[in-house]
């Protein structure tokens, strides 16, 4: 037998591109296993995937890849892989300690930010194997998604969220920093949490995150984005922190309240928790409120900036019917983007263009009509949380890289769920009147 190496060059091509629907059957090593982050190259080196997810990075830093698992696992016809669970499930019937997070929870769902923060909570409680800890969730706001035990929980405290069938505790609901505080008193007092984590963000983490800390005596630690073990004892652990604007790094011993920053460390990915629900003896104290939420001011949606919108209907190459577009994006509350063939066939604005060659967007939902997607726009996409595709083709990059997809006429398919939002808010306008 001869000992030439033989080359394929196609089947090379297809190692290379994350986005083809063959992509991972390629991808193997010797005994068959998928090894999406090297494999051997035609020269006889190893080629690394910089964006798999726990790729170690030139400087040592892991990086993460939130969309790479959505856009390798794909089927031929456009259709994502449904692999079956195999991730391990804990159950921790008897902690040695708790780490307590606060998570923002945007419109009732855990944001990448929120989950980036419960990994972080897991390297505090599973340190030490003999005395694991467990990670409390500390939630105020109604629940819209029971994907607690995916993220890393352990015991889950709701406090917070009238709902429509008036259960739960309405004093939490909108900016209501005071009431917040008197809970976490309560729940320091009660459960006594080892540590206090808390998103660094805008949308009240970072506010109370210090308010806690000011009723707690702590001397909280800000902008963290990373934390590890101390080297001389294994309980202790430091914590580094942007500083001067974030111009420096500060490193400090991890103290009780701290507040991390977005991608502090990896999602939980691997394993399933048990996600218990517990209560306070107690329960919430009652507080004089000095503050009033007067309710959140109304925003006209074409007057956001792509970059700060959280809901964007962007068009492509496959809208016809414009006046139909413009009458969605209105019904349905969304900011207006488009693709670079629109723009430049002047249908839509040079300030409307996502991508990397125009806006990059963080929205949580990003519902593309008639984009095929191009690399450029794919880059220019890759923070949203989710994303939809409407699209007559089923094999194009947008819809392999999308969360859901629509296969259809574009113009259908929108008309279509604009009668369905309309039937829906009469239905619910009736049900007000009625009541």
């Amino acid at each position: 037998m001869s000992d030439i190496v033989r080359r394929d060059p196609r089947r090379e091509w297809i190692a290379r591109n994350r986005l083809h629907p063959e992509h991972l059957a390629v991808r193997v090593d010797p005994h068959g296993t998928a090894s999406p982050s090297e494999w051997p190259g035609p020269n006889g080196l190893t080629r690394r995937n910089p964006r798999a997810v726990g790729f170690i990075g030139p400087n040592g830093i892991k990086r993460i890849d939130r969309s790479g698992a959505q856009q390798a696992a794909t089927q031929s016809g456009g259709r994502q892989a449904q692999p079956k669970d195999t991730r391990r499930r804990v159950d921790i019937d008897a902690p040695d300690f708790l780490v307590a997070v606060v998570p923002d929870m945007p419109g009732g769902r855990l944001s990448s930010h929120d989950r980036d923060l419960l990994g972080m909570a897991r390297q505090l409680a599973d340190a030490d194997p003999e005395r694991p800890g467990a990670v409390l969730a500390v939630v105020f706001v109604e629940p819209r998604e029971a994907a607690f035990d995916e993220a890393g929980i352990d015991r889950l405290l709701s406090l917070g969220g009238a709902g429509e069938d008036g259960g739960g505790d309405a004093r939490f609901d909108g900016y209501a920093p005071e009431a917040r505080v008197a809970a976490l008193q309560a729940v320091e007092r009660e459960l006594a949490p080892r540590h206090w984590l808390l998103p660094d963000s805008a949308l009240g983490g970072a506010d109370l995150g210090r308010r806690l800390a000011v009723r707690l005596g702590e001397r909280p630690a800000t902008q963290v984005w990373q934390i590890e073990a101390d080297a001389v004892s294994e309980t202790d652990w430091r914590c580094i922190a942007r500083g001067a604007a974030g111009g420096t790094d500060m490193t400090r011993p991890l103290p009780r309240v701290a507040m991390a920053l977005a991608e502090c460390a990896e999602p939980v990915s691997e394993t399933r928790h048990a996600a218990r629900p517990v209560e306070l003896t107690q329960g919430p104290p009652q507080v004089l409120a000095r503050i009033e939420d007067l309710g959140a001011v109304a925003v006209d949606p074409a007057g956001v900036a792509l970059g700060e919108a959280e809901f964007i209907l962007s068009a492509g190459n496959g809208v016809k019917d414009w006046e139909a577009y413009h009458r969605a994006a209105r019904i349905l509350g969304a900011t207006e983007g488009a693709s670079r063939v629109a723009v430049d066939d002047g249908f839509m604005p040079r300030d409307r263009q996502v991508g990397a060659t125009g806006t990059w967007v963080t929205a949580r939902v990003y519902v593309a009509v008639g984009i095929s997607g191009a690399i450029q726009h794919l880059q220019g996409i890759q923070s949203c949380e989710k994303v939809v595709a409407i699209n007559l083709d089923g094999g194009c990059d947008m819809v392999k890289r999308a969360d859901l997809a629509v296969i259809g006429d574009a113009g259908e398919i929108l008309a279509a769920l604009v009668a369905m939002v309309e039937r829906y808010r009469e239905q619910q306008q009736e049900n007000r009147d009625a009541a």
